[in-house]
């Protein structure tokens, strides 16, 4: 496993983003950080658990819609609005995660895509709270973060925490407990493990941290639509995790990078950017059937012990 300073300099590096003085690279830069720490929070899920979510994007919209909501109808500021973002988003968690860890494999997968679709569906019809279709528009960034490159460093600040949160949480005995359900569910069981409590912990923890996402990227937006909840979110987030790699800590933050870059890129060039970035996304997946940092893992070990090429 890459270890956690790898994200520490790749945070360090991040800082000097502002130096360079194109707003257009700090929106990416943010729009990146922020989609980084969806994707290691889904991966909590579908790399360590063995659960694939297709409904993540739940959570991600609880957590925008109620950072929003607190903000520009009650007046609470935004770092305590973000948390209540979070914090709402995992209470929904685990509600909807009591019933989804009752299946297993696709069926689990299907009915986590049902319950977001509720929660969108929700957003889409309810104009007195969210404004339906139309979503909740002017979002303010908050008074000390007034400029880009605040608001940029605050993200970094809350991305790079969470991530040391979520690496604290992989690497405890709980996090080794989740990668021997993912192995072998039916032996956890054999030896007394409560399979589900500890399905369900991850459903909340990862909902906690993809809600606050959401309250992060929402405020970014100034607005917040149904769309963030959307199973197109869902997908989204699920390719970067694929594509970064999904058996290591950082590998999903690598995807979101890869992914939002790629977009930029390729939408620039051409009004044919759905077919073209398709392409190319087909060709990352077939060459790095482990995932980008999946890859470069197997050569680093390779490189750093040569007898176990030659084996």
């Amino acid at each position: 496993m890459w270890r956690l300073p790898w994200g520490v300099f790749a945070l360090l590096a991040a800082g000097l983003l502002p130096l360079a003085g194109s707003r257009f690279y700090l929106y990416l830069g943010t729009d990146i950080a922020i989609m980084a720490l969806f994707a290691v929070s889904l991966n909590l899920l579908l790399g360590y658990t063995g659960l694939v979510s297709f409904g993540q994007a739940a959570y991600f919209g609880i957590g925008a819609y109620t950072c929003a909501l607190l903000m520009v109808r009650a007046g609470i500021p935004f770092i305590p609005s973000l948390l209540a973002g979070g914090l709402l988003a995992a209470a929904a968690a685990f509600l909807f995660g009591s019933f989804c860890i009752r299946l297993t494999q696709i069926y689990f997968a299907m009915l986590t895509l049902a319950f977001a679709q509720i929660v969108w569906a929700a957003a889409f019809k309810w104009n007195s709270l969210t404004g339906g279709d139309t979503g909740l528009t002017g979002v303010p960034f908050p008074g000390f973060l007034d400029s880009p490159a605040r608001f940029y460093y605050f993200t970094l600040a809350v991305v790079g925490i969470s991530l040391a949160l979520l690496h604290r949480v992989v690497g405890s005995p709980f996090g080794r407990m989740l990668v021997t359900i993912r192995e072998n569910p039916e032996r956890a069981e054999f030896i007394g493990v409560h399979v589900r409590r500890y399905e369900l912990a991850a459903f909340v923890i990862a909902g906690f941290f993809s809600g606050i996402a959401g309250g992060l990227f929402g405020v970014f937006n100034h607005s917040v639509f149904p769309d963030f909840s959307y199973w197109t979110k869902s997908a989204e987030v699920l390719i970067m995790t694929i594509l970064g790699g999904m058996y290591t800590f950082l590998g999903p933050a690598v995807g979101a990078g890869i992914l939002l870059s790629l977009n930029m890129l390729v939408t620039s060039y051409t009004e044919y950017w759905p077919l073209v970035l398709g392409l190319i996304l087909a060709a990352l997946l077939f060459l790095f059937p482990d995932g980008v940092m999946g890859f470069l893992q197997t050569r680093f070990r390779r490189h750093r012990h040569p007898e176990a090429r030659r084996a």
